[in-house]
């Protein structure tokens, strides 16, 4: 009275799933799952089958494609083996993500098997409820998450503690020196010693302190008080040793003079041509097709060039002011063609990096057409100034505008359905040829905008292999733990306002390709605005400005 296996067949016999609950070779139970659909005869409500040795218990999955099966032999309770069967017919789809069919059958059959483990145990059924096979599946224990919790602590402290004992023996290290102290650390000023150069120290008044003692020779390196002290405001007078510099000074300054000659900064590009030497690389750079506008040079009073900005140095903070536009895409379109809405939503936003006099500006604000295009301004700002003339001004043009902080002063929202209006579309086209599902995907870009870092990215139900992609215009990559087949194109401008890309997968439903998601970024906004000028409410000069213009997408899909 027991199960001899419990499988999961096609209407051919062939076997998805098998697990057997007493010894049996493969030849024996692939005899009896082949002999299983000739036995079934087609217009019966029946639910069992029986042959002179074994009794069929089964029931039919995917509109008949496929049946779930249980082989007992004829004396076995057939009531107990119906609510087996009613009990697997739960798991299965719980285990296949509700995808029954062939496919979705072979990717969880180790689930399967060990559901179904759960359920008979040598042959006889448990007394378990499907809630209880989903938590003894899935193996969670309190005890092991609080282990692992402990030993994840224990190592957190070992770093920490790994941290104090390097930052330790960094500190050490500072402290003695290389050399056994020759060139030791710097007590402090004030008369406290420098270690190791002889024990002279920075003193309380006057100069760097001079005096006797083992260093170096006091003639030659010795600086007198008053032109050290006119140089670095002074650090002391008195001390022994060390640098020999203060006593002494007056004959070694001279001679300081004579062999180092006049006292002169260190000057970038300054010596031996150095501004032609600079000329010319910048040229060399220029024909090679870099951009040179940003490398502005300013020659000092020595005749040395100064590079303002450079590739290796790190960004400096402009001073002026800064004004940043930025509008955000929210755009729906459908998967049989046309837009479900397209919303832009638009900010300028100010910011006082400059001084004080910086603040007291108004910005002359440049705009076209843009028919649709609804603007509103700061609770601060001048409406009527703005609408007349397009400046955006304090209401009090004696109040500054904050600074240190960006302000948004001017928003603007456009909304339509027109598809000429769409930066990017994108057409998907599924079909299915035989056992495989074939996608052609197009993009269309508008002429208006050049797109950067565009990624197009494609849902796919699950996959044992990945997609083969036939044909693509850009790269692509698969990410196969969130099943998304990403379309990746640097840059769209007039060489590329088209482009398509093709692959196959395993033939599945065409909606499982949707909601296709799109991200890029554009330089160009689909509002006509830029900043004309900014002026000071003081005098009328002009100041100095600086800003940017970007899209980006907030949510752009096809669905």
């Amino acid at each position: 009275m027991v199960v001899l296996a419990a499988s999961v067949v096609t209407k051919g016999g062939k076997a998805l799933v098998s697990r057997q609950y007493v010894p049996m070779t493969r030849i024996r139970i692939e005899g009896l799952l082949a002999a299983f659909p000739k036995l079934v005869s087609t217009g019966t409500q029946h639910t069992y089958v029986e042959t002179e040795n074994v009794r069929y218990v089964y029931t039919p999955m995917e509109q008949g494609a496929l049946y779930l099966l249980l082989v007992t032999n004829k004396q076995s309770n057939i009531l107990e083996d119906l609510d087996i069967l009613r009990l697997l017919g739960k798991v299965v789809p719980e285990y296949t993500q509700q995808q029954t069919d062939e496919e979705g059958i072979s990717r969880a059959a180790f689930d399967l098997i060990f559901a179904f483990d759960e359920v008979i145990a040598l042959g006889h059924k448990e007394n378990v409820t499907m809630s209880q096979v989903r938590t003894f599946t899935e193996m969670e224990s309190h005890e092991e998450k609080l282990h692992k919790m402990i030993i994840q602590s224990k190592i957190n402290d070992t770093k920490d503690v790994m941290k104090r004992k390097a930052l330790e023996i960094d500190k050490s290290k500072i402290d003695k020196g290389p050399g056994g102290g020759r060139y030791g650390r710097m007590d402090g000023m004030g008369g406290v010693g420098v270690s190791g150069m002889g024990g002279g120290g920075m003193g309380s008044s006057g100069g760097v302190g001079g005096g006797s003692g083992s260093g170096y020779d006091d003639d030659r390196f010795g600086m007198g008080s008053d032109e050290l002290g006119n140089r670095v405001g002074g650090f002391g007078g008195s001390g022994s040793g060390g640098m020999g510099m203060g006593a002494r000074g007056g004959r070694a300054e001279e001679t300081i003079k004579s062999q180092a000659g006049p006292t002169r900064g260190l000057k970038l590009g300054g010596a031996k041509g150095g501004a032609a030497s600079t000329n010319k690389f910048l040229a060399s750079l220029a024909a090679e097709g870099e951009d040179m506008s940003r490398a502005s040079m300013s020659m000092d009073t020595g005749g040395g060039a100064v590079a303002k900005s450079g590739g290796g140095a790190p960004a400096v903070a402009q001073d002026g002011v800064s004004l940043k536009i930025e509008e955000k895409l929210n755009v729906t379109l459908k998967k049989d063609g046309g837009v479900e809405g397209m919303e832009v939503q638009g900010t300028m936003m100010l910011e006082i990096r400059g001084g004080e006099e910086d603040a007291f500006i108004r910005v002359g604000v440049a705009t076209g057409a843009n028919e649709g295009f609804q603007f509103k301004t700061h609770p601060n700002i001048d409406k009527q100034l703005h609408a007349e003339q397009g400046i955006l001004g304090l209401k009090d043009p004696n109040r500054p505008f904050p600074m240190g902080s960006p302000l948004g002063v001017l928003k603007w929202r456009y909304q339509t359905r027109d598809e000429s209006r769409v930066p990017l579309a994108i057409n998907c086209w599924p079909s299915v040829s035989g056992g495989d599902s074939f996608v052609s995907i197009e993009y269309e870009a508008n002429d208006d905008m050049d797109l950067h870092n565009v990624v197009i990215s494609i849902p796919l139900p699950p996959l044992r292999d990945p997609p083969a992609v036939n044909q693509v215009d850009g790269d692509f990559t698969y990410d196969g733990r969130r099943n998304v087949l990403r379309w990746e194109i640097q840059m769209i401008d007039k060489s590329n306002r088209n482009g398509s890309m093709e692959f196959v997968v395993p033939v599945t439903d065409g909606g499982n390709f949707f909601p296709i998601n799109v991200d890029f970024t554009s330089r160009q906004t689909l509002c006509d605005v830029r900043v004309a000028e900014v002026t000071r409410t003081t005098d009328g000069s002009s100041v100095k400005h600086f800003g940017e213009s970007t899209v980006v997408c907030e949510n752009y899909c096809v669905q």
